[in-house]
């Protein structure tokens, strides 16, 4: 299915377009499946990224594992990012925007609730969608696993007094249900798949069976990624058509932030040599966000209904345009970096 490769974008416009409309059309279908869901992780979003990670996880060679402590680089410009860096700018374009820019659009007690949104996204690394953008890129995925679980583990522990410190909030209350069910979907149960699947291929036909395999499932991924804009804009449609100046405006510095911060990665990543198989997935971790996570807790602190819960779901509708066009304009530079040479022996 080379036509949508060639032509993402569009079918992913195609996509928003559609949910918003379909959100309209039929709301009782999309309130039934957003209530499938458990600790504020959809089921029926859960299954698609499923079906998108489920590939990747078949490339992780657990025998080089081994090899990441050889290679630093990449995991180094990772946790940089994101827990020194991002946390931070992301807080300081909220005041920015809605302390200033925006003051006299929107009420101060309103500005309050979108910075705190705001501070919620940017705390959290995301844990899912990274193996379909490093996948896109074709980018190494046992170095993406060991990334992404470093980040988990230090997410465990750092998480709450991070948000706690830039929200000058004491007692944070972080929804463990929601961050171990969404480790255990996205992470836990599609390796143990992907690996069971690589070993029976490896066995019945080597290296050539295992990528025959994984580049017939490859089309479904993309499908998979399609469908899952449609229920993440169906799901938020009506919110869409009736508050537009207010996602507009939440949207602005998110677009800022993402393409700040993936830009300060890919150019470390670049002026440090790391390869692009490693470079691309490490930019694009500290550009994506672990939404369940930060929408859980917004409703959790703030309410269903507040500003902060809002913020944190606009940063759902921002982040797939936003990280396809990073993976475009990443593929299209990966001439500039170096190749993985520990890859190819």
């Amino acid at each position: 299915m080379p036509i949508f490769e060639r032509y993402l974008s569009l079918w992913v416009a195609l996509s928003i377009a559609t949910g918003i409309a379909l959100g309209k059309l039929m709301p009782g279908l999309f309130s039934l499946l957003a209530s499938w869901q458990a600790a504020n992780v959809n089921f029926a979003v859960a299954i698609l990224i499923w079906a998108m990670v489920y590939p990747m996880m078949i490339g992780v060679d657990f025998a080089s594992l081994k090899r990441i402590g050889s290679r630093p680089k990449g995991l180094a410009v990772t946790l940089v990012v994101n827990w020194l860096i991002k946390p931070f700018t992301m807080a300081a374009l909220g005041v920015i925007f809605f302390k200033h820019v925006f003051a006299g659009l929107i009420p101060p007690q309103d500005a309050e609730g979108y910075i705190a949104g705001l501070i919620l996204l940017g705390a959290a690394p995301c844990t899912a969608m990274v193996f379909v953008w490093s996948q896109l890129t074709r980018g190494d995925p046992t170095y993406t696993l060991a990334q992404v679980s470093v980040n988990d583990a230090i997410l465990v522990v750092a998480f709450a007094p991070l948000v706690a410190l830039l929200l000058g909030i004491v007692e944070i209350s972080v929804p463990w249900e929601t961050l171990i069910l969404s480790v255990g979907l996205y992470v836990v149960i599609p390796l143990i798949a992907g690996a069971a699947t690589r070993n029976a291929l490896s066995k019945r036909g080597g290296a050539k069976a295992i990528d025959n395999f994984t580049a017939r499932l490859k089309p479904y991924s993309i499908i998979g990624l399609l469908a899952t804009v449609v229920l993440l804009f169906g799901f938020q449609g009506q919110v869409i058509l009736d508050r537009p100046l207010i996602i507009a405006l939440i949207a602005i510095p998110l677009f800022i932030q993402s393409y700040g911060i993936f830009a300060i990665a890919y150019a470390a990543a670049w002026a440090w040599r790391i390869p692009f198989n490693i470079a691309a997935p490490c930019a694009l971790i500290g550009t994506s966000n672990f939404f369940e996570l930060a929408v859980a807790v917004a409703i959790s602190l703030f309410g269903l209904d507040s500003g902060a819960a809002l913020a944190t779901v606009v940063g759902v509708l921002v982040e797939v345009p936003v990280m396809l066009s990073l993976v475009a304009f990443a593929n299209a530079t990966r001439g500039r970096f170096p190749v993985d040479e520990v890859q190819n022996q």
